[in-house]
């Protein structure tokens, strides 16, 4: 064998040595399943749950419950469950506000904080009532509780957060879908917001933060901080925060996983599969700073109804599974 031959050999065995050690790409898939109590039902609209908590022995999820199909109708109900598959429908847990006010049409997109010893629900509200085409006017207030099971009580200072007044903001049109952390001893409130003349693929990723958990809440000079995304789901994941991309954004981060360790500057680690639509998860590190977050082993999501049997959406489950 010639010099170059011999070249052309140890070359290859190079870059076959190198690819063999290069680290595989990871990849997530939900893995979806039924729910009773809380799925599909004839004429009942359920969707966009909470993150899921567990109190003692029962899990708590809170859901928008209404009778149209997009939600803006609706008010906040709950359930539990001992097992995360068959659940208990509570009742309703925050009703609309007063005629005229800024939630005076609908209450929904509810999500918990757990924090000093209290249950904090946040939720979206509307002032306009539900017609085509519509422009929503959403804003997220907040309401306590010394028990997940109420009664709640909305705080004086509502709205918690309000779309900008900048019409070159990312939120300055809506903001919605609060999906709360504790971090560096604060409460982090990530949401999604649209800019005005921006149609709903335009969505995007923003968080304030607070110094209790009522607030005040500060919009991060940094945001938008990540440039797509229509539902919020985020977890805590060792030091830093983890969020999860559907299919709405920019090509290079749809359908995957996010990490950013200070909260702001995410990047990706997993390709997903099967994303999950307006999905909440059982988070059990949230609130704790235990630097012991993970990736959710399972959680909730809006249900696919099929729109030729005229089925309104549901609430469904589903497994996230790792996998190289």
């Amino acid at each position: 064998m010639n010099i170059f031959k011999k070249q052309l050999v140890i070359s290859f065995l190079l870059l076959s040595l190198l690819a063999c050690g290069e680290e595989k790409t990871k990849t997530v898939k939900a893995v979806d399943f039924n729910m009773n109590g809380i799925g599909l039902e004839e004429g009942v609209m359920r969707r966009d749950p909470s993150d899921i908590i567990k109190v003692g022995d029962l899990y708590y999820v809170w859901y928008s419950k209404g009778l149209i199909s997009s939600g803006y109708d609706a008010t906040v109900w709950y359930a539990t469950s001992k097992d995360g598959k068959n659940w208990t429908e509570k009742g309703e847990a925050l009703a609309k506000g007063k005629p005229g006010t800024w939630e005076g049409e609908s209450v929904f997109t509810p999500n918990i904080l757990v924090a000093e010893g209290k249950y904090w629900l946040f939720y979206t509200g509307v002032s306009r009532k539900f017609k085509q085409p519509y422009n929503p006017d959403s804003k997220i207030g907040i309401a306590v509780s010394d028990s997940p099971d109420g009664p709640w009580e909305r705080l004086a200072t509502n709205p918690a957060l309000t779309n900008s007044d900048n019409p070159d903001d990312f939120d300055s049109h809506l903001v919605d879908d609060a999906c709360l952390i504790v971090k560096d001893g604060k409460y982090w409130f990530y949401y999604k917001g649209r800019q005005q003349g921006k149609s709903p693929a335009k969505t995007k990723m923003g968080v304030a933060i607070a110094e209790q958990p009522q607030g005040p809440y500060v919009k991060h000079p940094e945001n938008p901080v990540i440039p797509g995304n229509h539902e919020v789901f985020v977890w805590t994941q060792g030091k830093g925060v983890a969020a999860m991309i559907g299919t709405t954004g920019p090509e290079d981060i749809t359908n995957t996983i996010q990490y950013a360790e200070d909260g702001i500057h995410f990047t990706e680690t997993h390709d997903l599969v099967n994303s999950p639509t307006a999905a909440g998860a059982y988070r059990p590190e949230a609130f704790t700073e235990s630097g012991k977050g993970e990736i959710p082993e399972w959680g909730v999501k809006i249900g696919r109804p099929n729109r030729k049997k005229g089925e309104l959406p549901f609430i469904q489950g589903f497994k996230l599974k790792l996998s190289e």
